[in-house]
């Protein structure tokens, strides 16, 4: 135990390792449902469900060591929701591209991550990009995985008039998607640990229970990976057209885990007196690092979890705490049966959970000024409504820089966001 305390520095910064163990099993059980929405996504996607399965374990566990040994932060990590819908819905099923090129443009968005971390770019990118389009874009994503929840639950279906209506609600599968989401929603309102996992859980129980789904065992030795592992194409991922694919994938990496870093570290109180994140180089490394790993293994990008302020509430400080979270991912590895057992409606309830937390961020813009609400309004909708990350971040620069520069407020402008402005219209107007 002496080793562990003088490595994490657990007695300097208040804690114990008992504390540590408590702090990543809290965490885990907050983030485990990414075990079984995970492989349900990108399957649709055509790759193996039992693949992506192992995948998932192995970039969570992955990224967590990496977090928790190298940046000794208790921050987990695992496949990143709203990337993992873009992946298959936008990318895959969207524009034509195989699976194995998606992966490869997961690649060189991890890479591009970790070059910008060693030369301090991120910084800079961090800050030219206005804190309107950031809400955009993090409810735009959070609508989007609205709309896949409600669409693989037949809540909503297609209609040639109207271009999607309500569906039949006397079905079993909107029934227990609504069920699911009503329950994570109660549990999580009353701070139960785990609620999304009860409520995934709870919901393919009950539907094996009545006959509405197949029970498909609990444990076995896991599944092969050969199917996925290091098929991503990266050639395929260096077309032109995939190049805004990949700025997509960094992008909402980049701001997805600077923001969820400050905000653990603040709730943790693991910020310097300057209000500044210590080894922030590290743990955008650690990031960027287990995306490329996970590429290469199987499964789209890995991405810090914002549910690790679970286990900084439960007392967790270190790095300790994340690689007890990767060690349960890696536990995890055994229960594929189980996994395989879970049904999309379990999962829709879940998304949907999740779409509501994400499109919180809604309730920050500046809805007096009209030149900051209406960016964000267009790349909010236009994601959904386009079934495209990519395309809702471009026409959100697009219409920031228009409308800025229309009303003549320059000052709001910089460099940055002009070039991009620009890059993203030459993109729509001569590539499509």
């Amino acid at each position: 135990m002496k080793g562990l305390d003088n490595y994490f520095k657990l007695s300097e910064q208040g804690t114990s390792v008992k504390t540590e163990v408590i702090a990543g099993i809290t965490t885990f059980l907050t983030m485990a449902y990414i075990i079984f929405v995970n492989p349900s996504i990108l399957s649709e996607a055509g790759m193996d469900y039992g693949a992506v399965f192992v995948a998932t374990c192995l970039a969570a566990a992955v990224g967590c060591f990496v977090m928790g040994i190298w940046a000794n932060y208790p921050i987990a990590q695992a496949p990143g929701m709203g990337l993992n819908a873009f992946f298959t819905y936008g990318v895959v099923l969207g524009m034509g591209y195989t699976w194995e090129a998606a992966l490869g443009a997961v690649f060189f968005s991890g890479l591009t991550f970790f070059l910008l971390s060693i030369f301090r770019i991120r910084e800079w990118i961090i800050n030219s990009i206005p804190l309107s389009l950031r809400l955009g874009i993090a409810a735009g994503i959070g609508l989007f995985l609205a709309m896949i929840a409600l669409k693989n639950a037949g809540i909503i279906v297609a209609n040639p008039a109207t271009y999607v209506s309500l569906g039949d609600l006397t079905q079993p599968a909107p029934i227990y998607a609504l069920v699911g989401f009503f329950v994570i929603t109660a549990l999580a309102y009353l701070n139960v640990t785990g609620a999304v996992m009860i409520g995934i859980l709870g919901v393919t129980v009950v539907a094996m229970l009545l006959g509405h789904n197949a029970y498909g065992g609990l444990m076995s030795m896991p599944p092969s990976i050969a199917p996925t592992f290091m098929a991503m194409d990266l050639a395929g991922a260096l077309d032109v057209a995939m190049l805004s694919v990949i700025f997509a994938f960094l992008f909402v990496d980049l701001f997805d885990t600077s923001g969820t870093l400050v905000g653990v570290a603040h709730r943790g109180k693991l910020l310097d007196k300057d209000g500044k994140l210590p080894r922030i180089g590290r743990a955008m490394m650690a990031d960027s690092t287990a995306s490329m790993a996970g590429a290469a293994l199987g499964t789209s990008t890995t991405t810090s979890y914002i549910e690790s302020t679970a286990g900084i509430a439960s007392g967790g400080r270190t790095g300790l705490t994340a690689v007890v979270v990767g060690v349960l991912f890696l536990i995890s590895l055994f229960f594929a049966p189980l996994a395989g057992s879970i049904p999309a409606y379990a999962t829709a309830g879940a998304l949907l959970y999740v779409a509501t937390l994400m499109a919180g961020s809604l309730a920050h813009a500046n809805w007096d000024d009209a030149t900051d609400a209406a960016p964000v309004l267009i790349a909010a909708l236009a994601m959904p409504l386009t079934f495209s990350i990519a395309d809702g971040i471009a026409l959100g620069f697009i219409s920031f820089v228009a409308i800025k520069v229309l009303s003549g407020r320059f000052k709001d402008l910089n460099p940055a966001v002009v070039v991009l402005g620009l890059l993203f219209a030459v993109k729509f107007f001569f590539f499509g």
